[in-house]
């Protein structure tokens, strides 16, 4: 069937079952209604397979078609260590609620079919799994241990709450303490455990590097690039040959340069900057013309879009392209010229744009910068770099001048500039972390992002105007009752949000953020802030960006690293050569929805590995640390214990049930922990002394108690 085809049939369905004469059917009954013949009833199966996980049709427990209310919605399935979880339906405003006996043997994870059962007092839906439309761990890691006749492996994941039965002759050698790879082949319920055989030892559990590894694998990050792609990149000749520069606008003469942090290796912007009198400002964004050399739909292409984006682990880099290109060709790197795409903005002294120019260029970078360097010209004017760097100092001095008149221009307006405490773990060469050291923007950090969030706006705008297909970064406004829930939490601390016609604008929040700086609780406010927010997404509509008080926004500025960058290059080029056609156009409306939502899902699924590896050594750092004091801040209050939070950055619980000398009760509607006898409170944003108690590297967690009630 053509695509159309499939189209129109799925109309077809939807019409019949929302239709009021219409009776739930099973597959051959609506086959022979259809007047569809047994060898097309395959394909009708995949179609209702499709409207199902959309949730635009249900399918009962006995295999009836109809409306999604009668017969059950789509979600995923989030597990829960005690065996009970959640259903989440898109549209729906709260989560359905899942007994341990209704999970009907779903995985954290899976796509499932869930009918509502009851609605219940609260807030939160009740509900039983009828059926497991698509399973989402087809392979898991974990630990393995050996029985005398059988074994089983302990996921790392806690959310999948039972272990996999390995029978006899499926455990490929492993013993006791392997982290390992297992291929689920049966996937239990009513009763009985997964049973899986194992694909992959990684190594044991305390063998260096196994556990990142282990997450590596756990989130299917692809390490190894395919032969095809290796050797399509080998054929990339490693400099800019003089044919390729023809009929591009040549900067080389321009001083240009990179900033970058000590480490980076895949330099993916410059800059240049001139000034003329005291009104007109010329701010060259150059970015690596990745395009020119991943061609669409060849394996470099297929394998970057499949990758979707680089990830940063603490150890290493997991690349979206191969080290010959993010390193070499595709890399600014100095004295060499380089292929870019370059966004040339006008500004006048208010930060408004003037005029802006998109053109395909040659580059040629002078100086590769550091931040750490930049930050010393221009904010520490420190005698000695300045002078290191004497030709470029009037250049950065003009840098920081326009990017201050950018960021007071975006502030006005409302955007919000988060700026957590971040830090940097130090390895040492066997892996094991050995420092955290706290990593704070600066000068020359905020210079680079204004830049580049003013070239991401421009290029937005112009292809917003310009009607065109494209990919736009939006991030919506966040949901009202989640701003409800931060008004009430942070009027605790003497905070206000306004609302106007039930939503918040950027600038309330823009507001709160500058009222905390400073204080003990900025960092817990603004993560609860940023909690409350809703994630930034790729989408093919512009919608415009909450956070940035953006209209239109977009990333442009990193196709090294970033897929849908390098996607709007390519629709940029061709738009600037030879105008898009009627049957690009059609072509770009097929394949963009698909990549936006592969894109933010692949983005998450980094977001996520990063987080889990960077608790992962923060937990094996403060191993090393049991039994010593620390000062920090309550981050989070729970029934069951309290956050706390170190200047390190690293976050550890003290569980009520071992805060001696009194039964401390939750108080939700204030977060505090209180004190049934002595009255003692603990709230959000309280100063506390802590001693290390225990860490467990497989669980990932950190295990504090109160210093002042420690054993002597």
């Amino acid at each position: 069937m053509t695509e159309e085809q499939v189209r129109q049939r799925k109309e077809m369905l939807v019409r019949l079952v929302n239709d009021k004469a219409y009776i739930p059917m099973k597959l051959k009954e609506l086959a022979v209604f259809l007047d569809i013949p047994k060898e097309q009833r395959g394909e009708l199966q995949e179609i209702l397979n499709q409207l199902v996980e959309e949730g635009t049709i249900g399918v009962s427990r006995k295999g009836k078609y109809g409306k999604p209310d009668l017969c059950g919605v789509s979600g995923i399935f989030s597990g829960h260590q005690k065996g009970f979880g959640f259903v989440t339906v898109p549209g729906r405003d709260s989560d359905i609620f899942i007994p341990a006996d209704k999970t009907m043997g779903a995985m954290h994870g899976d796509t499932v079919l869930v009918v509502v059962r009851s609605e219940g007092d609260g807030p939160r839906a009740e509900g039983e799994i009828v059926r497991i439309l698509k399973r989402a761990n087809e392979t898991v890691v974990g630990l393995y241990r050996r029985n005398k006749t059988f074994g089983f492996v302990i996921p790392d994941n806690q959310k999948l709450t039972r272990d996999i039965f390995i029978p006899t002759g499926k455990d490929k050698g492993a013993v006791t303490g392997h982290k390992v790879v297992v291929r689920v082949t049966d996937f239990g319920g009513n009763g009985r455990n997964p049973e899986g055989k194992i694909t992959e030892i990684l190594g044991h559990v305390n063998d260096p590097g196994v556990d990142i590894l282990s997450i590596v694998r756990a989130y299917g990050l692809p390490e190894e690039f395919p032969a095809d792609v290796m050797n399509q990149a080998a054929g990339i000749p490693d400099h800019v040959l003089p044919e390729e520069t023809a009929g591009r606008l040549d900067l080389r003469d321009l001083p240009t340069v990179t900033i970058d942090g000590e480490d980076a290796k895949d330099l993916d912007d410059a800059i240049t900057i001139s000034k003329e009198g005291d009104d007109h400002y010329t701010l060259g964004v150059h970015i690596a013309d990745v395009t020119h050399y991943v061609r669409e739909n060849t394996p470099l292409d297929r394998e970057a879009l499949k990758r979707g984006t680089s990830v940063y682990l603490v150890d290493r880099v997991i690349p979206m392209l191969p080290h010959r290109l993010s390193n070499g060709i595709c890399s600014l790197n100095a004295g060499e010229d380089r292929l870019a795409l370059s966004c040339i903005m006008e500004l006048d002294s208010r930060g408004n744009i003037l005029g802006h120019q998109i053109a395909e260029t040659v580059i040629r970078v002078n100086r590769r910068m550091t931040y750490t360097a930049v930050n010393a010209i221009v904010a520490d004017r420190n005698p000695e770099v300045m002078k290191e760097y004497a030709d470029l100092t009037e250049m950065f001095g003009l840098m920081k001048e326009l990017a201050d008149i950018i960021r007071e221009k975006r502030g006005r307006r409302g955007s919000i500039d988060f700026d957590f405490p971040e830090s940097k773990i130090v390895l040492d060469d066997k892996g094991r972390p050995i420092d955290i050291k706290p990593y704070e923007r600066n000068a020359a950090t905020r210079i680079i992002e204004d830049f580049m969030l003013m070239a991401n706006e421009t290029i937005a705008e112009d292809y917003f105007w310009q009607e065109l297909p494209f990919v736009y970064r939006t991030h919506d406004y966040p949901d009202p009752e989640k701003m409800k829930k931060l008004a009430a939490f942070i009027s605790n601390f003497g905070y206000s949000i306004r609302f106007q016609n039930g939503e918040v604008h950027p600038k309330e929040i823009q507001k709160l953020i500058a009222g905390i700086e400073g204080t003990p609780e900025e960092a817990l406010i603004s993560r609860m802030t940023l909690r409350s927010m809703k994630q930034a997404r790729y989408t093919t509509v512009c919608m415009g960006h909450f956070g940035l008080a953006a209209n239109y926004y977009t990333h442009f500025t990193s196709p090294i690293r970033r897929y849908p960058d390098l996607q709007i290059h390519r629709i940029i080029k061709e738009n600037m050569k030879n105008g898009i056609s009627q049957r690009r156009f059609a072509h770009y409306d097929r394949i963009l929805p698909e990549v936006t939502v592969q894109c933010s899902a692949l983005e998450r699924r980094a977001d996520e590995a990063e987080r889990e590896t960077e608790k992962m050594k923060k937990c094996e750092y403060m191993s090393r640390h049991i039994g010593e004091i620390y000062e920090g801040v309550i981050s989070g209050i729970t029934g069951w214990g309290m956050y706390v939070e170190l200047p390190n950055t690293v976050e550890g619980m003290i569980r009520v049930s071992d805060m001696d000398g009194d039964y401390y009760v939750f108080d939700e509607e204030n977060m505090e922990l209180v004190g049934e006898m002595t009255r003692t409170r603990y709230k959000l944003g309280q100063k506390v002394t802590v001693q290390v108690a225990g860490t467990d590297k497989l669980t990932r967690t950190i295990d504090f108690i109160l210093a002042d009630e420690r054993a002597d």
